[in-house]
């Protein structure tokens, strides 16, 4: 198996989005009164080059975003959130096209959530199966979808995904996990917390593992500072998947790799563990 990093333009958030202030739902309003943005983060998309065939986790965005109304004016996050930087060669079709890849090459598609940012490239895939959590497809739909700040209305009309049915296997302390691959070396299992029911994808390697994280922190620092982002409804859900992640990389040899964290490239490109396997060898004992 072989991962590839794809940077599909990027964005700027408000500082208390990438690490939250406050509590309950005064998180979002520092987050909307924040007056200082971040630098243009990456936005990555990852393909796995996998036996039984090529895997993509997240679609990146579109390009279509710096278009005017193609966002809901009337939202406030769209106004006065996020800026958005995508070119049409950014995009993830195009990119696959300089791998060596078709479109029609990709066996399957996950999608980590319904944020544009991870699900505005779908059009790419209409010949793709398509992966995603039930609950996340269902709360990402309709007005209220909109209203949370999905874009359902941008969606390809001819979507319809493969839900996920989680089985009671654990991979360390995730008690659930859904097997992608016949051999089980891709698997999905919950992270809630940047979305209620946000997922992760953990390809298992002979030696480590990379743990494909999507928004489960904006940086690798901010996990192990175990900060929470402005987004999350809830704290104590997503502290809860933080120390999940925390403790499956202290037993597990983990390259961890959240998709806007500027350093994930170097992580892939050079195999950095979060933990020293020395360390894991030691907390296991």
């Amino acid at each position: 198996m072989k991962i590839h990093l794809i940077q599909t333009g990027t964005v700027a958030v408000k500082n208390n989005q990438q690490s939250g202030k406050g509590h309950g739902f005064k998180r979002q309003l520092y987050m909307f009164l924040d007056k200082y943005w971040t630098d243009p983060l990456p936005i990555y998309a990852w393909v796995i080059e996998h036996p039984e065939g090529v895997i993509v986790v997240d679609t990146g965005d579109t390009a279509k975003t710096t278009e005017p109304g193609y966002f809901p004016g009337w939202h406030p996050y769209y106004k006065f959130g996020v800026k958005m930087d995508i070119k049409p060669e950014q995009e993830i079709g195009p990119q696959l096209q300089k791998l060596g890849f078709g479109t029609s090459d990709i066996k399957k598609v996950i999608l980590t959530h319904f944020h544009t940012d991870h699900a505005g490239g779908l059009h790419h895939f209409p010949d793709s199966e398509i992966i995603v959590d039930k609950q996340e497809y269902n709360r990402a739909g309709g007005v209220m979808g909109r209203l949370r700040g999905y874009l359902p209305h941008r969606w390809p009309e001819w979507f319809d995904p493969q839900i996920i049915q989680f089985e009671p296997v654990a991979a360390g302390p995730f008690k659930q996990s859904y097997p992608v691959t016949e051999g089980g070396d891709v698997i999905v299992v919950p992270t809630p917390g940047h979305t209620p029911h946000h997922i992760s994808v953990i390809v298992k390697g002979a030696e480590f593992d990379y743990f494909l994280a999507g928004d489960t922190s904006y940086t690798q620092q901010l996990l192990l500072d175990k900060k929470v982002d402005g987004v999350s409804p809830d704290e104590e859900i997503s502290l809860t998947t933080i120390r999940k992640i925390i403790e499956y990389s202290k037993n597990h040899p983990t390259v961890y790799l959240p998709s806007h964290d500027p350093e994930s490239e170097e992580r892939l490109e050079k195999e950095i563990l979060l933990f020293e396997k020395k360390y894991q060898e030691v907390e296991v004992e």
